[in-house]
């Protein structure tokens, strides 16, 4: 008689993991602390697992509230930003004109609110559906959709040259068009 095969494998999702919370923390030690830290949990909270889910999306799920357990009880923004800063520079050659234009798009990227960066990431990254996205982080699909939507129009200001942090849709209201 052959073994029933263990239905709590997660060896083949640390890649994604790893991935996932490199995009939340933007600095590769803070993200092997963090998958580690999610593990930990998982690894207490598996009897929590239904029989024939997505552990992925489950693994996810549990990074991504780790991850926001931990920046609730230090709120380091800054900090993150300039380690973001930092490893971008060192991946990165400047010589070559694709990898600036990637540099870009990753410091535009690591840039988009929290929110925005983590719907992106699973979705576009880690190739979840919008409703497995929508159940690891904890919202309606509607507003999984928004802040994708969202982001993608932002990464796409870039694209089009314009300054980050203006958007296209806010019109001058009472000028009388010929103010100069």
């Amino acid at each position: 008689m052959m073994p029933k095969p263990h239905r709590f494998n997660i060896v083949g999702q640390l890649a994604t993991l790893r991935r996932y919370a490199r995009s939340l923390t933007r600095d590769p030690d803070e993200a092997e602390d963090l998958v580690h830290d999610a593990l930990v949990k998982a690894y207490e909270r598996q009897a929590s697992f239904r029989t024939g889910g997505n552990i992925r999306a489950w693994l996810l799920s549990i990074v991504h509230n780790t991850h926001i357990d931990r920046l609730r009880d230090r709120g380091s923004d800054d900090r993150r930003h300039k380690a973001a800063a930092e490893v971008a520079e060192q991946w990165l050659p400047a010589s070559q004109d694709q990898s600036v234009r990637v540099k870009q798009l990753r410091e535009a990227f690591f840039e988009l609110p929290d929110e925005q960066r983590e719907a992106l990431h699973l979705v576009v990254i880690e190739e979840l559906s919008y409703q497995e996205a929508a159940e690891a982080l904890g919202i309606p699909i509607g507003t999984l959709m928004s802040r994708i939507s969202r982001a993608r129009t932002r990464l796409r200001s870039l694209e089009d040259g314009e300054p980050r942090g203006i958007t296209r849709h806010l019109k001058l209201i009472g000028g009388t068009g010929n103010d100069q």
